[in-house]
């Protein structure tokens, strides 16, 4: 898959893009239990739950045929978590992998530039159909300073695995700061002052993705 050989770094095929997706279902269906716990407090409490159903259909419709290139998975991937999570999680997270098979294009394999264009597009996404910024306590407040973060590790020339290291920390810093954050968007803003103190449930599932995407697209 994506392994470096001498000083050059192979692209990122369909197989890469698979075994990233099923890390991401599998740390989804490790902390479900705990997503839930985190949307208590000011949501439904189902967040996890929705999300580690939604996986399990991914894995089922991955495991259901395979496909050579990186877009029509990325595709299936989305319109499935439209279909099977609902709500804005399904909405959003249909958002990132939909967004991201655009950008990649009828591309075979997707090099750093263009997965970082990619993972662009995807928060430009996120942010247009949630209509969020950062600081409004949202999955947006751990993708974009993670998109930023990986951007800005290509540029300065840092390898993939440290770029995507990068990334991941800055998701997860993100998802941390929104314990202090007062929710603007989505259910938790009906609650008010009330939301600060809890760290927003979508933020955290969307730092586990970036979690996978650094442990699989190294």
């Amino acid at each position: 898959m994506q392994q470096q050989t001498g000083n050059a770094t192979q692209a990122i095929d369909a197989v890469a893009l698979s075994a990233w997706v099923r890390e991401f279902a599998r740390l989804i269906a490790e902390n479900r239990d705990h997503l839930n716990e985190l949307d208590s407090a000011n949501g439904d409490a189902d967040h996890g739950s929705n999300l580690d159903r939604g996986m399990a259909a991914v894995l089922d419709t991955l495991d259901g045929e395979e496909r050579a290139l990186p877009a029509a998975l990325l595709k299936d991937v989305g319109v499935t978590l439209v279909d099977e999570v609902g709500g804005s999680s399904g909405a959003l997270y249909g958002t990132i992998f939909l967004r991201l098979s655009g950008a990649v294009g009828g591309a075979e394999t997707v090099d750093d530039a263009l997965l970082a264009q990619a993972f662009r597009a995807a928060a430009d996404g996120v942010a247009y159909r949630g209509s969020v910024k950062t600081g409004d306590k949202t999955m947006y407040d751990a993708l974009a300073p993670a998109v930023d973060a990986l951007d800005n590790a290509l540029r300065a020339g840092r390898s993939r695995r440290c770029a995507w290291e990068d990334a991941a920390r800055a998701a997860e810093a993100g998802r941390d700061g929104t314990i202090q954050m007062q929710a603007r968007k989505g259910k938790s803003s009906y609650v008010g002052e009330k939301s600060a103190g809890s760290q927003d449930p979508g933020a955290t599932s969307l730092a586990l993705l970036i979690r996978a995407a650094a442990s699989k697209l190294d």
